[in-house]
């Protein structure tokens, strides 16, 4: 759970930056959005391929994990979120197709998706690690489970390439 909350600090920094400094960038600029757009969708269905032609087999061996504190958890998920180039193109591509009103300030309404898209993903994180014992235990017991996974990723990858073209 330091770890999911890590991650989540991590996105106030994207949301943040898209607000600020980079929405009026691309306010003022409509090549620039459609580029951030195309080149966004393309890393997309390149992580797409990537899983694609990756194994489908799943690893859970864990005796070689260090022990770590709260604290270096939550550093290392906020450094995982704020370094992870995926986090910043999906903020850049995707975050200002579901601007709501042309009245309301962009920064505001970036702070609106910011904090929606913080809420949900701490509801998915933590669901995650509170019963990462018992999907373990499930993948374990489902051969097929590395591949509904690995094809699920596929799915989600294009999925979201596709809206942010679209």
């Amino acid at each position: 759970m330091a770890t999911v909350c890590g991650l989540i600090t991590g996105c106030v920094i994207h949301t943040t930056l898209l607000a600020f400094g980079v929405s009026a960038i691309i306010a003022a600029n409509e090549n620039l959005f459609f580029g951030i757009k195309l080149l966004g969708a393309i890393y997309l269905l390149y992580l797409a391929y990537k899983v694609y032609i990756s194994d489908a087999s799943l690893n859970f061996d864990s005796d070689d994990v260090p022990k770590k504190s709260l604290k270096q958890l939550f550093v290392q998920g906020f450094f995982m979120n704020v370094l992870n180039p995926k986090v910043t193109i999906f903020f850049l591509a995707f975050f200002p197709g579901f601007l709501f009103s042309d009245s309301m300030s962009t920064v505001i309404q970036f702070y609106i998706l910011g904090g929606v898209f913080m809420l949900v993903s701490f509801i998915i994180f933590s669901a995650i690690a509170l019963l990462a014992g018992n999907i373990k235990a499930y993948t374990l017991k489902h051969k097929n489970a590395g591949l509904v996974l690995k094809w699920l990723q596929v799915v989600v990858f294009v999925g979201i390439a596709v809206f942010i073209l679209i």
